[in-house]
């Protein structure tokens, strides 16, 4: 197994995320090789939680152009990076404190 640093990189913390954290759904960017065991195994190291459910979902990274708006030389088109996302679902009464809520 990989390190857990190396397999959940950061916690997605949007409006829709927050409302799902009162169910015990969290949602992480992971490492796109990663798979669902990893990941469960990675966020209940990190945290002392017992994961129930693992989702995953890949991102293809948009092409976007340099210079926005306006059609220069330097206006060479760009790409966003690809990325990987994982909604964990924890066991019933668990939880993770990123921050206080409410």
């Amino acid at each position: 197994m990989r390190d857990v640093y190396d397999v959940v990189y950061k916690p997605v913390v949007t409006e829709k995320t927050t409302d799902q954290m009162e169910a015990s759904i969290y949602t992480f960017v992971v490492n796109q090789r990663a798979n669902k065991l990893e990941i469960a195994q990675a966020v209940e190291k990190l945290w002392d939680v017992r994961v129930m459910d693992v989702r995953t979902m890949r991102y293809p990274g948009k092409l976007k152009r340099a210079m926005m708006g306006r059609m220069t030389r330097s206006s060479a088109p760009g790409r966003r990076p690809s990325f990987k996302k994982a909604v964990v679902q924890l066991a019933k009464g668990e939880h993770i404190e990123f921050y206080e809520v409410g």
